[in-house]
């Protein structure tokens, strides 16, 4: 069996030099607000082509999502549909779900994030989606997967950190536990539906007989995937990891600390040979040999005491002052910083993670640059996301599935595009 991927592995290659190493690749995102888009935008972002599906009159509401406004527009979906083609479709309908299914016939990849059962109920399913490609590899993101008892529960992000178990262990003890400001568990979820979705094209491709798979993925489980040591902690010494406010408990000195200035720099300097090197730093030399912290556990049970010392150094130092002496000195540290701190620091500009987009109503704007960086086949931010419902549909449905001008005006008339 041949895939499409080989079919265009040449001319991908090409592209690849050009638009990123995922050139060739054809992603269909279905879904809204941020775990399925997510996906989709960090395949776009390395190259591959997506075709974002909204229904007709009910735009993903992303759009218009949170308070902040740009010229009356939410800066939220121009980053997170950079680099999408977007066609309108309405998939309760059945020639909806048989157009659909032609677009499947010409894709790699098809992205949801549906609550399970959702693509079935429309016909829809992924048996319906590998009987006309048996090569595509179908991305199930869900609250709680496609399986279990929890499978059938709307799940948000909120929800999906909470269960998933990395909200108990944030913040303070004996506090609520705070969420962090960002829904990252659809971002941690949007990660690994990506990484799902390229070992399934590579087995597919490599070793698979052309033959794709569902890739599920489990908003819950992926907030989980990040607990370390905690699950074996619990199973095998009974330890229920809790909040630890700004430091890791037994892991020492590795804290935030005041500087004179008034603002918060991290310091870590847990490892021996790094905290000798804090301790010549510091003017305090002596305390490398010092039995309560020549070692990284004595260290840890003594870690009130040397965080207290750091503490009162760098109390009298300003930050930049707290930044230049230790990472002259080999010791890791860095300012907590604001997103307006992003922008001045060099760093962020050297490595082009604040790259001018494009808007097409509001023009010039700075978005996100892309991550990881890759020496042969970079990505890129082709375009910034079109705010036209549709913008895309004379292409994808003329160009893609040949059909002409009066068709789409007449699926249009029936409420299908």
């Amino acid at each position: 069996m041949t895939s499409r991927a080989g079919d265009l592995k040449a001319t991908a290659a090409s592209e690849g030099l050009r638009i990123g190493p995922l050139a060739g690749i054809r992603v269909i995102e279905l879904g809204s607000l941020l775990a399925g888009p997510f996906t989709g935008r960090l395949l776009g972002d390395m190259g591959a082509e997506i075709i974002k599906v909204e229904a007709p009159g009910q735009p993903d509401p992303i759009r218009d999502w949170g308070k902040a406004r740009y010229e009356g527009r939410s800066l939220w979906w121009p980053v997170q549909s950079r680099n999408k083609k977007c066609v309108t479709l309405n998939l309760r309908e059945a020639h909806g779900q048989e157009l659909l299914l032609r677009l499947v016939e010409q894709a790699d990849v098809v992205t949801e994030n549906f609550r399970p059962g959702t693509l079935e109920r429309w016909n829809i399913g992924y048996e319906q989606m590998s009987a006309v490609n048996p090569g595509i590899v179908l991305a199930r993101i869900s609250g709680y997967g496609q399986t279990g008892p929890y499978a059938s529960r709307a799940g948000f992000a909120s929800v999906s950190e909470a269960m998933g178990g990395i909200r108990h262990i944030n913040g303070f003890p004996g506090e609520a536990p705070p969420r962090m400001h960002l829904s990252l568990g659809d971002s941690l979820a949007g990660m690994f539906a990506a990484q799902g979705i390229l070992s399934a094209l590579y087995w597919r491709d490599a070793g698979g007989g052309g033959f794709g798979q569902v890739v599920d993925v489990s908003l819950m489980e992926a907030a989980f995937a990040l607990l370390e040591s905690t699950v074996p902690e619990y199973d095998r010494l009974g330890i229920v990891r809790g909040p630890q406010g700004t430091n890791l408990k037994g892991i020492a000195p590795s804290n935030i600390f005041r500087s004179r200035d008034e603002k918060w720099m991290v310091i870590a300097a847990n490892a021996d040979g790094v905290f000798r090197r804090l301790c010549e730093a510091i003017g305090r030399p002596e305390l490398a040999d010092d039995e309560r912290f020549a070692t990284h556990l004595a260290r840890g049970d003594n870690q009130d005491e040397i965080e207290g010392i750091v503490a009162d150094w760098a109390r009298g130092c300003d930050a930049a002052e707290i930044d230049r002496i230790l990472n002259e000195a080999g010791v890791i540290c860095g300012p907590i910083y604001t997103i307006e701190d992003i922008f001045e620091d060099p760093q962020f500009r050297a490595r082009e993670m604040l790259l001018e987009h494009v808007d097409p109503e509001f023009g010039p704007y700075i978005g996100p640059g892309i991550v990881p960086k890759l020496t042969r086949t970079p990505g890129a931010v082709r375009w910034s996301a079109t705010w036209e419902e549709g913008s895309h549909n004379r292409e994808v449905y003329g160009g893609l599935l040949g059909l002409g001008d009066d068709e789409v005006a007449e699926l249009r008339k029936e409420g299908v595009l």
